[in-house]
């Protein structure tokens, strides 16, 4: 799917578009927290109670990219979403797992227990504020196996909203010369010149090698949490120096548009909800449960 020209954020206009008018004169914007008490009100009706939690890190990004990468492409990308398809989008969130970069100066590496305190917390907000339908968006490869466990700890005890993860995009399109493209790589370098071109220093990503070291050799199947570090241990995987604005284009694009049918498929999932309360209407009488 293709975004229209019209749906696209470019630098220097994001104030502009992110706004979704309803009526005339009266333009929404997606942004939480740019939202009058009144208007959140009316955002909140207007979203169908579907709010998303774009979800990055603060982590080293090869010697040539910021620090926020990973929050400030997955911010861009859902907010061009929200503005196709209309959401409430959350602040700035950053609060998620990185402790395999805790060498790396600027890394925010908060403990396991606040970080699932924290989401939990903050779900439970963004729902006593009318999000009945959360989706969290990860920007962070290193969130993959938290989110999807934060996801399934909400059958614990009952709840009245549904949290939705939205996991990291799929690459798209045809093959690159970056064999690696993991961490700072070709792909990830072409989006920040699309989200925030500023930031990219591209006389710098070739002044650090983001080849594989191999320095562990395991069988296949056998998890060790050093496995990242063994493997790049500067925190940068992949060329950079092969990036592309084109590229960058169509990997946010193709980003953005699998987002908007997230949301517009959470807002027509009327299964969800209905089966989490049949669940949890059955876990409190579970010997009446048919076998």
């Amino acid at each position: 799917m293709h975004i229209p020209t019209s749906c696209r954020l470019w630098p220097g206009t994001v104030a502009a578009l992110l706004v979704v008018p309803i009526a005339a004169g009266q333009p929404l914007s997606v942004h939480w927290e740019e939202l009058t008490a009144q208007d959140f009100v009316r955002a909140i009706h207007q979203s169908k109670g579907v709010c998303l939690l774009p979800f990055g890190i603060l982590e080293k990004h090869g010697p040539h990219l910021p620090i926020g990468t990973d929050l400030l492409d997955v911010r861009y990308a859902a907010l061009h979403a929200a503005a196709a398809e209309y959401a409430v989008v959350y602040p700035e969130y950053y609060f998620g797992q990185i402790f395999e970069a805790r060498q790396e100066p600027g890394t925010i590496a908060y403990s396991a227990r606040l970080q699932l305190e924290l989401l939990q917390e903050t779900v439970e907000e963004m729902a006593r504020n009318g999000c009945s339908k959360i989706v969290i968006v990860n920007g962070h490869g290193g969130n993959n196996s938290l989110l999807p466990y934060f996801a399934q700890t909400q059958l614990a005890s009952p709840r009245d909203y549904v949290v939705y993860v939205q996991g990291l995009p799929d690459r798209t399109g045809p093959p690159i010369a970056d064999r690696i493209d993991s961490h700072a790589g070709q792909s990830e370098t072409s989006m920040m010149m699309i989200s925030r071109p500023e930031l990219v220093h591209m006389d710098r990503a070739a002044d650090e090698s983001g080849a594989d070291q191999h320095h562990l050799s395991l069988p296949e199947g056998l998890y060790t949490a050093i496995w990242w570090y063994a493997k790049f241990p500067d925190h940068y995987g992949g060329d950079g120096t092969l990036a592309t604005k084109e590229l960058g284009q169509r990997e946010m694009d193709s980003w953005i548009a699998g987002i908007v049918k997230t949301i517009q498929a959470v807002k027509a999932d009327d299964a969800t909800p209905r089966l989490q309360r049949e669940f949890f209407e059955k876990t409190t009488h579970p010997m009446d449960t048919k076998q």
